[in-house]
C-alpha cells in the first residue's frame, strides 16, 4: 500500500511539473505575436509629431506672418513730399491722395484680392481699386488686362532700355501706371504680371518713387510687403545674364484721367469744362458792330 501511495504521490508530482513547463513553455511563446503587433502603433504616433514639424517650417514662406515679419513696415510719403505734387492736375492729386492713403492702413500683400477690407490686396487688385474710386469702372482687374486696357484706350510708351533716366522716360509723368514681365510664371498673353502707379521725385532724395502692392520690393534701402511706396529701380542683371528675368516694359498714362497731355489742354481739370462754352463771348464782342454804329 505504501508503495502505491508513494507512486502515485511521485506520479502526480511529475505530472504537475510537466504541465507547469508546458504552461511556462506556452506563456514564453506567447509575448512573440505582441512583439511583432507593436510596432505598429509607433509609426502611427511618430508621423503625426514629423509631419506637423515638418509642415509648418513650410507654411510661413507663403504665408502672411512670417514674410511680413521679415519685412519693414510699409512706408508712405505726404503729397508734399512728392516733387512738383501742386501742379498736377486735381484727378491725379486726388489719386496720389487715395493712393497713399492706402499705405497707411497696414494692408498685407494678399494674392487674388482687391478689396481693402480683405487686410491686404496684391499689385492689380490695388489698381483696380484705386482706378475704380476714380470712376474708371472699365478697368480690367489682372495687370495683364490692364496693359491692353492701357495700350488701347490710352498711350503706353515702351521701355527698350535697361537703365533708368534716358530719353524713354521724358513722358513719365505722376499718376502714371507702370508695368512689369517676369516677377513669376504666368501663362497669359501679354505675360504682364506687375504693376503700380508713378508717384513722381521724392524730395530730399531725389528718388523716383511709386505705390502699389508688392511681396518684397524696397523702400529707402529696406523690403516692404504690401500696400506701400516703393523706389523705382531697373532690375537688376545678374553677371552672366543677357537680360533679368523681371523686366520694366514701360508705362502709360491712364485712360480718361487729366494727365500727360490731357493735363497741358486742361490745367484746372473739372473747372475747365465749363470754360469752352464761355469761349464764343469775344467773339459776339468783336462782331458788335452795331454798338459803334449807334455812338
Amino acid at each position: 500500500m505504501r508503495f502505491i501511495f508513494v507512486f502515485l504521490v511521485v506520479a502526480g508530482l511529475s505530472a504537475t511539473c510537466f504541465a507547469a513547463e508546458k504552461s511556462s513553455a506556452s506563456s514564453s511563446k506567447k509575448p512573440k505575436a505582441p512583439s511583432t503587433a507593436t510596432p505598429k502603433p509607433k509609426p502611427k504616433a511618430a508621423p503625426t509629431v514629423d509631419d506637423e514639424s515638418e509642415k509648418k517650417p513650410a507654411l510661413p514662406s507663403n504665408g502672411e506672418s512670417a514674410r511680413k515679419a521679415a519685412s519693414a513696415p510699409n512706408a508712405t510719403v505726404e503729397p508734399s513730399q512728392i516733387d512738383g505734387f501742386d501742379s498736377q492736375p486735381e484727378a491725379v492729386k486726388k489719386l496720389i491722395i487715395s493712393a497713399l492713403a492706402l499705405t497707411k492702413q497696414d494692408l498685407t500683400y494678399t494674392y487674388g484680392s482687391a478689396e481693402p477690407s480683405n487686410g491686404g490686396m496684391d499689385c492689380s487688385g490695388t489698381i483696380y481699386y484705386l482706378l475704380r474710386q476714380m470712376g474708371l469702372n472699365d478697368v480690367p482687374r489682372d495687370a495683364s488686362g490692364q496693359y491692353v486696357w492701357a495700350r488701347k484706350r490710352g498711350k503706353v510708351f515702351p521701355v527698350v532700355s535697361k537703365k533708368a533716366g534716358g530719353f524713354e522716360f521724358d513722358d513719365m509723368r505722376p499718376g502714371d501706371l507702370m508695368f512689369w514681365t517676369g516677377t513669376y510664371k504666368v501663362d497669359r498673353d501679354p505675360p504682364v504680371t506687375h504693376t503700380m502707379i508713378y508717384l513722381g521725385k521724392e524730395k530730399g532724395r531725389d528718388q523716383p518713387i511709386m505705390v502699389g502692392s508688392s511681396d518684397g520690393r524696397s523702400y529707402d534701402g529696406k523690403s516692404r510687403w504690401g500696400v506701400s511706396v516703393f523706389d523705382f529701380k531697373m532690375p537688376r542683371v545678374t553677371e552672366g545674364e543677357a537680360v533679368s528675368k523681371t523686366d520694366f516694359i514701360g508705362y502709360a498714362h491712364i485712360p480718361g484721367l487729366a494727365s500727360g497731355d490731357a493735363a497741358k489742354a486742361a490745367p484746372a481739370a473739372e473747372k475747365d469744362a465749363d470754360e469752352p462754352a464761355a469761349t464764343p463771348k469775344p467773339k459776339r464782342r468783336a462782331s458788335s458792330s452795331s454798338s459803334k454804329s449807334k455812338s
